[in-house]
């Protein structure tokens, strides 16, 4: 089983980005030893959104072009409105979900973020949660949804807010240490 100090982990993330579901899982996951690296569409600052007005600027550790998925051990999603759907029309971010989710490697998604797993056909008879107004678009990309701060299914994660953020965080270390799992992307 990996440790969670010995991993490198990915989150995706771009302009409109929910502040907290970003700044959260960065800092808690390098608090507690995993390399965490930040990638949106561009090496440039983003600018965070933070309940309902624009938050901090964010350097990312690098560009979507630079990422190959085989240098991390798991994938994270933040939501907001603005950033999963900015991503899910991106072709990189689409073949980087892609590729994480054929590996059998952690992918998690918080909020908005699992409209990435919904783009990416990967929510067909998983059991699955999210921001309550995308619910139906979960359930039409095939999704069982259920309202619980966080849900598992074969290394998926999902969580509803940023009010889930700590079960939501605790999940992802806890999936990245039990290591790959057997999936049907």
């Amino acid at each position: 089983m990996p440790k969670i100090q010995d991993t490198r982990i990915l989150i995706m993330a771009t302009n409109g980005v929910e502040q907290s579901e970003l700044l959260v899982p960065r800092d808690q996951l390098r608090g507690k030893g995993a390399k965490v690296d930040v990638a949106s569409p561009k090496a440039q600052p983003i600018r965070a959104w933070q309940i309902d007005d624009w938050g901090e600027t964010v350097k990312p550790d690098c560009d979507l072009d630079s990422v190959n998925p085989a240098d991390y051990a798991a994938l994270v999603i933040p939501g907001g409105q603005i950033n999963p759907d900015l991503l899910r029309v991106n072709q990189k971010a689409m073949g980087i979900v892609k590729s994480f989710l054929e590996s059998g490697k952690v992918v998690a998604a918080i909020c908005h973020g699992p409209w990435l797993l919904a783009e990416a056909d990967a929510l067909r008879g998983r059991e699955v949660t999210s921001y309550k107004s995308i619910r139906k678009d979960i359930e039409n990309a095939g999704g069982r949804w259920v309202d619980r701060e966080v849900v598992v299914d074969k290394g998926i994660v999902t969580s509803r807010s940023p009010d889930d953020l700590p079960a939501f965080v605790a999940k992802i270390v806890e999936e990245v240490q039990e290591g790959q799992h057997k999936r049907a992307a």
